[in-house]
C-alpha cells in the first residue's frame, strides 16, 4: 500500500509564490521517479516537473525558470517551489510517485488547487 499525502495548495495572487510538498509512505521500493503533474478544468492533465532517480530534472516549458522541483530521498518527499505565479498556472495539481524496476506502477496523490488570481 503507497500513499501520498500533498499539501501547500491555495489562492495567491500572480507574481506569487507557493509551496508544495507531497510525502509517500507505504510500500515503496525502487522508485523511478517523483514529479508533479497538473490538471485546469477542461484540459488534459499534463507534467509540469519531475525528478528521475539518478537523472536530470525536467520541466514543462510553460515553468521552466519560474518552478522548482526538489526531492528529500530520505523522508520520500518532493517539493515543488513555484516563484512568479501566472492566472494560468491554475490549476489541481497531483503528485506523482513511479516505482520500478521492471513493471512501472504510477501511484497519485489526491491533488491540491492552486489558484492564481487577483
Amino acid at each position: 500500500q503507497v500513499q501520498l499525502v500533498e499539501s501547500g495548495g491555495g489562492l495567491v495572487e500572480p507574481g506569487g509564490s507557493l509551496r508544495l510538498s507531497c510525502a509517500a509512505s507505504g510500500s515503496i521500493f525502487f522508485i523511478k521517479a517523483m514529479g508533479w503533474h497538473r490538471q485546469a478544468p477542461g484540459k488534459q492533465r499534463e507534467l509540469v516537473a519531475e525528478i528521475p532517480s539518478g537523472g536530470s530534472t525536467n520541466y514543462a516549458d510553460s515553468v521552466k525558470g519560474r518552478f522548482t522541483i526538489s526531492r528529500d530521498n530520505a523522508k520520500n518527499t518532493v517539493y515543488l517551489q513555484m516563484n512568479s505565479l501566472k492566472p494560468e498556472d491554475s490549476a489541481v495539481y497531483y503528485c506523482n510517485l513511479r516505482l520500478g524496476p521492471f513493471r512501472m506502477r504510477d501511484y497519485w496523490g489526491q491533488g491540491t488547487q492552486v489558484t492564481v488570481s487577483s
